[in-house]
Parts: structure tokens; C-alpha cells; sequence
């Protein structure tokens, strides 16, 4: 639904990379902005600003070099969506932090987990090319 985990992949990469790369995130549906989410990109001194949650028909450009998917529903609908295009499609499995329970820490630490993980993997596939393949 485009609030949890790629809003903070979009953002880590866009920190991450150069700003001639053009970094996008949607989703399959639309949903609501993550509280949380702002929460664990503060503690990175990072912020969603005025984005909200975006549709894959929301995106102004509809070419990309990669997509990544993170959850398996967003995986199927990029493959449907790329199956007459040219575009490398790779699927980051990434537990979704929604589903922990307890006190607000416990749940931040399950969002704070899932930013560690995708700073990780961005690291290694954008940043170490010869640490991506000793992870992989």
C-alpha cells in the first residue's frame, strides 16, 4: 500500500545514491500514511515530507531500469506490469513491521529492523557490488 516499507526504501536510497538516479515507490493499493514510519526516518534524520502513500498509475514516468518489490502481492503485479517491457524486476522479501504487537517500543523496533535491513540491501546491491554477490 505504499506506507511502510518502500516509503523508506525511497528515502534511503534517495540519501544513498546520487541524485541523478531517479528513485519512485507506489504500491499496488493506496493506504494511509505510517506514524511510525516518520518516526524511524527521523531517527536517520530523514522525512517522508509531504509524500503520501501512491498507486503504480500515480507515477508520473512509467520507465524504469529496475523495480524492486518488497512484499510478495507488489512482486506479482511489477511482473505482470513488466512482462511485455525490458525492465529487471528482483523481489527483497521484507517482513512487514505492521505485524508486531506490544508497546510502542517493541513496535519501533520492528520498524526500525526493517530500515536496517533495507539500508543493508541497498548498500550491498547500489553501493558493494562484490558484497552483494558474497550475501546473496
Amino acid at each position: 500500500m505504499n506506507a511502510v516499507r518502500s516509503p523508506m526504501a525511497e528515502q534511503l536510497t534517495r540519501r544513498m545514491l546520487p541524485a541523478t538516479i531517479f528513485v519512485a515507490s507506489a504500491g499496488v493499493r493506496a493506504g494511509e500514511r505510517d506514524p511510525f514510519v516518520d518516526a524511524v526516518l527521523a531517527e536517520d534524520g530523514l522525512s517522508l515530507g509531504e509524500r503520501h502513500p501512491r498507486t503504480l498509475d500515480d507515477l508520473e514516468d512509467d520507465y524504469f531500469d529496475l523495480i524492486v518489490t518488497l512484499a510478495p502481492e507488489a512482486h506479482h503485479a511489477a511482473l505482470e506490469l513488466t512482462r511485455s517491457l525490458a525492465v529487471e524486476v528482483e523481489y527483497w522479501p521484507t517482513p512487514d513491521p505492521t505485524d508486531a504487537g506490544g508497546t510502542r517500543e517493541q513496535i519501533m523496533a520492528a520498524y526500525r529492523d526493517v530500515r536496517e535491513r533495507l539500508k543493508s540491501r541497498i548498500s550491498r546491491r547500489f553501493l558493494l557490488p562484490d558484497a552483494k554477490n558474497a550475501a546473496d
